[in-house]
């Protein structure tokens, strides 16, 4: 009996020690890129705020939305898209991640045919996923904002 009791208790603080590492549920996005515009030059970028916007520059599906932040550069010379989502579910978080791959693609192939000075810091960025969180940072800074995302979001 005193062996069942204490696997049981083993196997309690195993689950409770799993849950604590798999990341925190409760991020705010927006407040996440406010931090980034605070610790990096972003001045110039026009934010997206409205969900609907997310499928007109990304096709990205507005109802695999949980939250959002983005921004966006209006300046064809420097390629800065920054988005950060929550997706409702597993099923939505790839979805979203396809549509923001396909954008950096679509970056990665303009700046490699019309500014070749500019694709050295395309090839530096990247699409992640973390559970339901997908980024696309492209910006001269991206690791350092995406450190910024992966302190919340792990």
């Amino acid at each position: 009996m005193k062996k069942i009791v204490s696997i049981l208790c083993a196997a309690i603080i195993c689950l409770v020690a799993f849950a604590g590492c798999s990341g925190q549920t409760d991020v705010d996005l927006k407040s996440v890129l406010d931090e980034m515009n605070s610790a990096y030059d972003t001045a110039g970028l026009e934010k997206i705020t409205d969900v609907n916007d997310l499928n007109t520059y990304y096709q990205i599906n507005p109802d695999d939305v949980k939250q959002f932040a983005a921004e966006i550069s209006s300046s064809a010379d420097s390629p800065v898209e920054v988005v950060l989502v929550e997706a409702k579910d597993a099923t939505a978080a790839q979805n979203v991640t396809t549509q923001l791959s396909n954008r950096y693609n679509s970056i990665y192939s303009q700046y490699a045919s019309y500014s070749p000075d500019q694709l050295d810091m395309v090839k530096a960025c990247k699409v992640t996923t973390d559970g339901n969180f997908v980024s696309m940072i492209v910006s001269k800074d991206a690791a350092g904002m995406l450190d910024i995302f992966y302190k919340y979001v792990k």
